[in-house]
């Protein structure tokens, strides 16, 4: 069996390698350079065509994950290639797929749970609200929506009549592996600073890594499984009893709150954007457990406190 990754060199990419690459698949990474690994790696641009579309004719599996890192300010430069990028990236693999004369039976194409509206009330499944009407909602919100919109389209848009696609609306994936999201929530957590982000109200979608992994592997088993799916945690949860709870995994009683006057200040220092934690994502993997896909870490409780053992070993 071969995969392969465009964009697999981030810390995503890098999760779904080690795993496909220890269950004995050929795993092949596009990036744009090259580095040592213990699976190829191959150099494109993620934009045009060339030797690199040999890899996937006759590849079983393709997981799109290419795309600029949203963690950064939004202004008009960063915009562009975060958009860009995405479209560009997800384009040309369709290109390549509708060229193949063995083409991959599975496209999996990255995607976001940030495309759904930001809410309290209820949570959203696959037939959830799709974000962008938002009242009040901030400018780098509403960009955030028209990105993922755009990158669902190109993929629907392919015509690769004989490759299953598959949109992946995930949520944060946490992961003990250094310089994710779950590594940076926890040094907050370590330094006293993981307390409430704004009113705390706010809801977290996550999913353990070990989960996101093993329904990768499910959904590509799955040949009823097609447009889009979600993969979450089935239990979000508020951002204050989000950071109690890591908390109490890492055995650390203080956690200094932060109010949106002062995350809007640190984002500015730390060249990111407050959506990241402030838009409420309230996201269940509807089609996952339709169709019985089990977790390993369906709470958070016991999923924060295997992250913090695996991240101290």
């Amino acid at each position: 069996m071969k995969v392969v990754i465009p964009g697999g060199t981030g810390q995503v990419g890098t999760i779904l390698a080690r795993a496909f690459h220890q269950a004995g698949y050929d795993v092949v990474i596009f990036s744009r350079k090259t580095a040592p690994s213990p699976w190829r790696v191959v150099t494109w641009d993620a934009k045009t065509l060339g030797s690199w579309v040999s890899e996937i004719d006759g590849a079983n599996v393709v997981i799109n994950l290419a795309g600029y890192n949203v963690n950064c300010r939004y202004h008009q430069q960063n915009r562009e290639l975060i958009k860009n990028s995405r479209v560009e990236s997800t384009r040309v693999v369709g290109e390549a797929i509708a060229r193949a004369s063995s083409p991959p039976e599975v496209w999996l194409q990255a995607s976001t749970a940030t495309i759904y509206a930001h809410r309290y009330d209820a949570p959203n499944d696959e037939h959830g609200i799709i974000g962008g009407s938002e009242e009040n909602s901030p400018d780098t919100w509403q960009f955030s929506i028209d990105v993922a919109k755009s990158w669902e389209r190109t993929l629907n848009e392919a015509v690769v009549p004989h490759t299953r696609k598959i949109l992946l609306r995930s949520a944060m994936i946490m992961s003990p592996d250094r310089g994710g999201v779950f590594a940076t929530l926890l040094g907050l957590t370590r330094h006293g600073l993981g307390g409430p982000a704004g009113d705390g109200k706010q809801y977290v979608s996550w999913i353990h890594d070990l989960d996101f992994i093993r329904a990768i592997f499910w959904i590509i088993e799955r040949e009823d499984i097609k447009d889009h799916i979600n993969l979450s945690s089935p239990n979000p949860l508020p951002n204050a009893d989000f950071m109690r709870i890591l908390r109490e995994a890492w055995g650390i009683r203080i956690g200094l709150p932060a109010a949106t006057w002062m995350l809007e200040i640190g984002a500015v220092l730390l060249r990111t954007e407050t959506e990241l934690i402030l838009k409420s994502r309230r996201v269940i993997p509807g089609k996952l457990q339709e169709l019985g896909f089990v977790f390993k870490f369906p709470n958070w409780p016991e999923a924060a406190r295997d992250l913090c053992k695996r991240w101290r070993e």
